[in-house]
This record gives structure tokens, C-alpha cells and sequence, in this order.
């Protein structure tokens, strides 16, 4: 893979995101800022976006989006198989609230 390859990919990556992130917005604020990690000013800036601006914006050779599960408990709450498979969903939802929302510089 060259690296226009790498480049059109990430492409591609921040233009899904982005979308993703306006739709779960505009579904249910709340709960879209949660699943994003995202403050309620990101989350503004997000939403009142243009089209022009998310093509803009996706067209970065930087992404966008960040690896959330930078935390080994958290990490391996989601990949490790659960002894109580009914609660492991809300197990990752409890440490995922305690990280703290990150904000795009």
C-alpha cells in the first residue's frame, strides 16, 4: 500500500465518521456525544457543519476519529470472553464513562 493509498483511506475513514457523528447527533445529542467521546462544543461545531465543510474537513490526511480503548481493563472488558455475558455491555459502558471526553484540537 502507497502512501496516496494511505491517504485516500484515511479519506474515507474521516468522511464516514463524520457522517456517523452528525447522524447519531442529531438522533439523540446525549447519546451520540457519549458513543463519540466528544464534548457538547465539538458536538455543536459537528452538527451545524455544511456538506462543503464535512468534505472539506474529511478531505485531512490526519484522522479524525481516535482509538478510544487506550486502557488495558477497558480494552479487555470488550475482547475478553464474559462470565456474565448479560451485564459485559453495561460493564464497558461503566468504564467508558469514567474516561474523560477528549476534545479535537
Amino acid at each position: 500500500m502507497n502512501s496516496l493509498d494511505i491517504q485516500e483511506s484515511i479519506r474515507e475513514v474521516n468522511l464516514s465518521y463524520l457522517m456517523l457523528a452528525q447522524r447519531l447527533l442529531r438522533e439523540d445529542r446525549a447519546i451520540g456525544m457519549f458513543r463519540l467521546g466528544l464534548a457538547a462544543e465539538i458536538a455543536d461545531i459537528l452538527v451545524g457543519l455544511s456538506l462543503a465543510q464535512v468534505i472539506k474537513l474529511a478531505a485531512s490526511d490526519h484522522l479524525l476519529c481516535a482509538f478510544r480503548f487506550n486502557d488495558q481493563m477497558l480494552l479487555s472488558a470488550l475482547t475478553q470472553p464474559a462470565k456474565h455475558v448479560e451485564i459485559a455491555s453495561t460493564h464497558a459502558a461503566i468504564l467508558m464513562a469514567g474516561h474523560p471526553v477528549e476534545l479535537l484540537v
